[in-house]
C-alpha cells in the first residue's frame, strides 16, 4: 500500500475527505442508534463466505476475508436480535477501478419481521438525513452534475421494465446470465437518470441467491439495487429463510463458479442450520466509500481511501 504524496494541496484535500468520512460514520451511527438498532461486530476472517458465481473472496490463512458480514448478521437475527447494523471492512479479489476496490467499507443493516420495502423506507430516511447534515441540503452537485437525495424524488423501475425498454427483452422470463450482465452495463445502466435516486427492483430469481422469491411470481425475487449519479450504491433483499432452498442456491452458485473456472467455496453449515430459526427479515448492503465519493464531490474511490493498493 502506498501512502499519498506529501503535496500540500493533496494533503489538504485528503484531510477534508478523512474528516468527512469520520462525520459520515458518526451520522450513520446516530441515525441507527436513535432508531433502536444495535451496532454489532462480526468476524472479518471466515472459513466460508456465501458462494456467489461472480464474487471472489481474498484468501487469508486457512480461510478468507469476508466479502460481506451477511451470514453472521443473519445468525444474530436467528438468535433473537431484531434490528442490527454494522460498519466495517470487506474484501473482494480482483476488483479495482474507478468505483471498485479490493478493500472497502460496507454498511449493512437488518430488520426482523420486515422485508425489502421496509428497508427501502430506512434507506430513504438515512440518505436524506446524511445529505442534510453533511451538505446542508438534499440537492447539490457531484462532479458538476446535479444530484438529489430528496425522498420525494426517488424512482422505481422493475428490472423487467428497464430491460424491455432499453434492451428489448425480459430477463425474468428468458434468463441469460451473460446477456444480462452485458446489457445491464452497456444499455440499462447508462439510460438510468443521473440526478435522483432510482431503484431497479424485483430481479430475476437466478440473480438473488440469498433473497426470497416473490410470493405471486417465482420468476422474480424481492431484491432491489439503488443507483445515483450512475453509481450503484446499495443492494437490498427480503431475506431467504428456507435452509433447504438456500443450500440448493449455494450449490448452484458453486456449480456456476466451477463452470467459469473458479474455485467453489465451502458451505457455512452453522449459517444454514441457523436459518431454521431466522424470522422473516429484510437486509441491505450499502457501499460507504461510494456514498462518501458523491458527498465529497470526488470522482473515484482512490480519492476517499487513505491508501492505494499496488
Amino acid at each position: 500500500m502506498k501512502p499519498r504524496p506529501a503535496d500540500t494541496d493533496d494533503l489538504r484535500r485528503f484531510r477534508r475527505v478523512v474528516e468527512m468520512r469520520a462525520k459520515l460514520t458518526g451520522l450513520i451511527r446516530e441515525f441507527f442508534t436513535t432508531r433502536g438498532f444495535i451496532e454489532v461486530e462480526t468476524p472479518v476472517l471466515l472459513p466460508a463466505n456465501a458462494p456467489e458465481a461472480n464474487i471472489d473472496a481474498i484468501p487469508a490463512g486457512t480461510g478468507y476475508l469476508r466479502t460481506s458480514p451477511e451470514l453472521h448478521m443473519k445468525r444474530l437475527l436467528a438468535a433473537g436480535f431484531e434490528n442490527i447494523f454494522q460498519l466495517g471492512p470487506c474484501g473482494r479479489d480482483g476488483e479495482h477501478g474507478r468505483w471498485h476496490h479490493p478493500e472497502f467499507t460496507l454498511l449493512e443493516w437488518y430488520r426482523a419481521d420486515a422485508g425489502y420495502l421496509e428497508i427501502l423506507a430506512d434507506t430513504k430516511s438515512l440518505l436524506s438525513f446524511i445529505a442534510k447534515k453533511l451538505r446542508g441540503t438534499t440537492d447539490f452537485t457531484w462532479q458538476g452534475k446535479p444530484v438529489s437525495f430528496a425522498q420525494e424524488l426517488w424512482e422505481k423501475q422493475t428490472v423487467t421494465q428497464a430491460f424491455i425498454e432499453h434492451a428489448g427483452w425480459d430477463p425474468a422470463l428468458t434468463f441469460d446470465p451473460d446477456r444480462f450482465d452485458l446489457d445491464l452495463v452497456t444499455l440499462v445502466e447508462p439510460a438510468l437518470p443521473m440526478d435522483h435516486p432510482i431503484l431497479l427492483i424485483d430481479y430475476p430469481s437466478p440473480l438473488a441467491a440469498l433473497a426470497r422469491r416473490k410470493p405471486d411470481d417465482a420468476t422474480r425475487a424481492e431484491r432491489w439495487e439503488l443507483y445515483l449519479g450512475g453509481i450503484e450504491l446499495a443492494n437490498a433483499y427480503s431475506e431467504l429463510t428456507d435452509p433447504a432452498e438456500q443450500r440448493a442456491r449455494f450449490e448452484e452458485a458453486n456449480a456456476a463458479r466451477e463452470k467459469r473456472g473458479a474455485k467453489p467455496y465451502p458451505l457455512d453449515e452453522a449459517f444454514l442450520a441457523a436459518l431454521e430459526h431466522m424470522p422473516p427479515s429484510g437486509g441491505i448492503a450499502l457501499g460507504v466509500d461510494r456514498l462518501l465519493m458523491i458527498l465529497a464531490d470526488v470522482d473515484s474511490l482512490d480519492e476517499v481511501l487513505p491508501f492505494r493498493h499496488g
